[in-house]
């Protein structure tokens, strides 16, 4: 494998994530390796390997790479710029600690975004990037005065509103007509905001789709934001006058990345695999969603990289998971059946810290519902950290790049925290402006992931 050259120098990589330092602190993890984990039922009774890893590993240090990640850079759409930097970042961190590197690129779909600020600045803790329609004007910048025209009929205009960005409430069967009522009554631009989902679920930012007028396309930008964002422009908007500059990019012909890392080369023989996807959606900085199981694969590369094993480890970051688990399908399909074969078990880490509440269930998630060697080894590793409890048993759901693996009979499963009755209970900031640092991420889960799949992953590579 070819290692590539990253486009952050490490003095970048440091810089950006000092400077996060000062904006961020989370309570650390305080326990030694021999304590009772907080959460557990017992005293942990490590075997050598999971004393080697959980000596090793550190919540904290991986919170520098999350800075980087979610401060630093921001929302990774598949495809972009961002996504790029993110990939780049990753591959010069794993470069840099000795592993064998390689960007592996496929084409994606093109992406549609906005970006909203006002002259007097909007509140910095939400991040105000949004989806743009394809089907308005792009590449553009307008700026206005805001006026709210709840549903957008007519009706609801004022009597002048030329030149000013309206905020209507998307209604997906009149969401054509909404545009064409703003447009015939001088409207700079749509923003269209959407309708609040049930809680703890709240509806994410979104490129609003126009059929009617992909062949026309309206003369003006046409922007979607997440909830989190509306409830802000109102709230904004109810304490005085508001002024906005709305602007629309178009990103075309688009490449994505994976970012695959060897502990050695080897051309035969088994080998362990523990990944994550590093992009996130549109208008969400991705802390938790991936962000943190991003980090825990560059921790846990650190950590490990000085350990004898039998099998090689291999250290897989996918690229636009989020529009559809394009980056490990890509992978897939690419690998000889011959390669397919020397994959022992992959471990996929989607959401691994978040800070919410009700999230006290580790779930472990099979494509296939049936339980395999990485489900089996996480279980046993929390069986030995004394957080069985905890555990989930194994349950059917995909929807992360374990599925990928598992619909060509490798054994996977995506291990995340989520709410005690079901793994569809997500924390709020899910796929939101709110999947920061500051509202969702907590240490001392990301420690526990970060010991289980350690331990799990370490024993696997020491017996295959």
């Amino acid at each position: 494998m070819d290692t590539p050259k990253t486009s952050l120098s490490r003095r970048r990589m440091l810089t950006i994530a000092m400077g996060g330092a000062a904006t961020v602190a989370l309570p650390a993890p305080a326990w030694a390796v021999t304590d009772q984990r907080p959460g557990a039922v017992r005293p942990p009774t490590l075997t050598g390997g999971d004393h080697q890893v959980a000596k090793r590993v550190s919540a904290e240090r991986a919170l520098q790479h999350l800075k980087v990640l979610s401060l630093g850079i921001g929302p990774r759409i598949g495809g972009t710029r961002s996504e790029k930097i993110a990939a780049d970042y990753i591959a010069g961190v794993l470069d840099l600690l000795g592993y064998h590197v390689t960007l592996q690129p496929f084409p994606v779909a093109d992406k549609f975004l906005a970006q909203l600020d006002s002259p007097r600045g909007l509140p910095k803790d939400l991040i105000w990037q949004a989806g743009a329609s394809p089907h308005a004007a792009l590449d553009t910048r307008v700026r206005g005065e805001v006026v709210d025209v709840k549903a957008g009929t007519a009706a609801d205009y004022p009597a002048d509103v030329t030149g000013k960005i309206v905020l209507v409430d998307y209604t997906l069967a009149d969401r054509e007509t909404q545009v064409a009522t703003a447009v015939a009554q001088g409207a700079a631009a749509v923003i269209f905001l959407p309708v609040d989902l049930v809680e703890p679920r709240r509806a994410s930012a979104f490129s609003p789709q126009l059929p009617g007028l992909a062949e026309n396309p309206a003369p003006i930008p046409v922007v979607g934001v997440a909830q989190a964002q509306k409830h802000r422009l109102r709230e904004l908007l109810a304490a005085g006058r508001l002024k906005l500059t709305v602007k629309t990019t178009a990103h075309r012909g688009l490449t994505s990345h994976n970012v695959i890392a060897d502990s050695r080369r080897t051309t035969t023989g088994k080998v362990v695999m523990v990944s994550a996807h590093y992009d996130s959606v549109i208008g969400s900085p991705g802390a938790n969603d991936d962000g943190s199981g991003t980090v825990l694969n560059l921790e846990l590369a650190r950590a490990l990289r000085g350990l004898r094993t039998e099998a090689p480890l291999r250290f897989a970051l996918w690229g636009s998971e989020e529009q559809g688990l394009i980056g490990s399908r890509y992978y897939v399909a690419q690998l000889p059946q011959e390669e397919r074969d020397r994959i022992v078990c992959v471990y996929q880490n989607d959401m691994v810290a978040t800070s919410w509440d009700p999230a006290t269930r580790y779930w472990l998630l099979s494509f296939t519902g049936l339980a395999n060697r990485a489900t089996d080894e996480v279980a046993a590793a929390a069986v030995r950290l004394g957080y069985d409890p905890r555990i989930s048993p194994v349950t059917l759901r995909g929807s992360s790049d374990h599925q990928s693996f598992q619909e060509v009979g490798i054994a996977a499963a995506n291990f995340s925290w989520r709410g005690e009755a079901s793994p569809a209970l997500l924390e709020p900031p899910y796929h939101s402006p709110e999947d920061t640092i500051a509202k969702n991420i907590s240490l001392e889960r990301l420690q526990v992931s970060l010991e289980l799949i350690g331990s799990a992953a370490y024993a696997t590579a020491l017996k295959p």
